[in-house]
């Protein structure tokens, strides 16, 4: 196995409904989640703000 190049520091924390915090290590800023669109349609909530949800991160980090 190869060395382990970089291990993500990250603390969640879920402000209101759907919406999340997230603190990242060596960023100034969080990063919200949450939920839109037709996911939010799908979940039957509607949240005060939309946000992205983790799976759109997850869909654009493997498309690259």
């Amino acid at each position: 196995m190869g060395a382990i190049v970089h291990t993500s520091r990250i603390k969640i924390v879920r402000e209101k409904g759907p919406t999340r915090r997230a603190m990242i290590e060596g960023f100034n800023e969080p990063v919200y989640y949450g939920v839109h669109g037709g996911i939010k349609s799908f979940y039957k909530v509607e949240p005060e703000k939309e946000h992205a949800a983790t799976l759109d991160h997850i869909v654009a980090a493997t498309a690259g």
